[in-house]
C-alpha cells in the first residue's frame, strides 16, 4: 500500500563522537530538504524529534515561517512540502501520534551504517511495503547514530548505503533521499 509512511530524523537520543547520549542540533538545511524530499515521494508526515525546548521553538518557528508567514507566499512548493512536517520531543510520542492517526502502532525501521541481526535490504522492505496496511516509522539519527535501546526496538534495520570505497559518512539528507527512492521510488 506504501499510503501509511513516516520518517523520523532524530536529534535526541542519539550519540556523539565520544558514544555520550546528547541532542544534536537541528539545522536548518534538513528541515527544508528532508521536508521537500518527503513530500516528493509522498511520505505521510515527516517528525524532527528534539528533545531542547529551545530547538523544538526555532525549529517550529522556521516551519512557521514557511506555512503562515512571508515563505507561504513567496513559495508555494515549500509551503506544500513543510505542511507535513511536525517537531515531537521524543520518539515515543512520534509513535503515539501515529498510533492515533493510523489507529495501529507503526513498524519501527532504523538506519545505521552498520549490520544487525534484523537488518533487511531495500527490495524485500520495498515489497512488504507495498503488499501490507501497516504503518512504517523510519528513523535516521544524526550525531554519530540512534542510540542502542532505539536499534533494540526496531522491527527491522535496513543494510548501510554502500558506495565504491570504504567511506560511509553521508549527511542525513544524503541518505533520506537515497533510501525514500530505493523503498518508494518508481521501480
Amino acid at each position: 500500500m506504501r499510503k501509511a509512511i513516516y520518517l523520523g530524523l532524530v536529534h535526541s537520543p542519539v550519540y556523539n563522537k565520544r558514544g555520550d547520549i546528547v541532542c544534536t542540533s537541528v539545522t536548518n538545511f534538513d528541515i527544508h530538504d528532508i521536508s521537500r524530499t518527503c513530500r516528493t515521494y509522498d511520505v505521510n508526515q515527516y517528525h524532527i524529534i528534539v528533545s531542547v525546548d529551545a530547538q523544538k521553538k526555532l525549529t517550529e518557528r522556521i516551519i512557521g515561517y514557511w506555512q503562515d508567514g512571508f515563505g507561504a507566499g513567496y513559495n508555494r512548493d515549500r509551503e506544500e512540502a513543510f505542511g507535513r512536517t511536525r517537531v515531537y520531543e521524543s520518539i515515543e510520542k512520534s509513535i503515539a501520534e501515529i498510533e492515533e492517526r493510523e489507529g495501529k502502532k507503526p513498524l519501527i525501521i532504523t538506519t545505521s551504517a552498520k549490520i544487525f541481526p534484523n537488518s533487511i535490504g531495500y527490495k524485500a522492505l520495498s515489497e512488504k511495503m507495498l503488499n501490507d496496511d501497516q504503518p512504517y516509522l523510519i528513523l535516521f539519527g544524526t550525531g554519530w547514530g540512534l542510540i542502542d535501546e532505539v536499534m533494540d526496538m526496531s522491527d527491522y534495520i535496513l543494510e548501510p548505503i554502500r558506495g565504491k570505497s570504504d567511506y560511509n559518512h553521508l549527511s542525513v539528507r544524503s541518505a533520506v533521499s537515497i533510501i525514500l527512492d530505493r523503498l518508494l521510488g518508481e521501480n
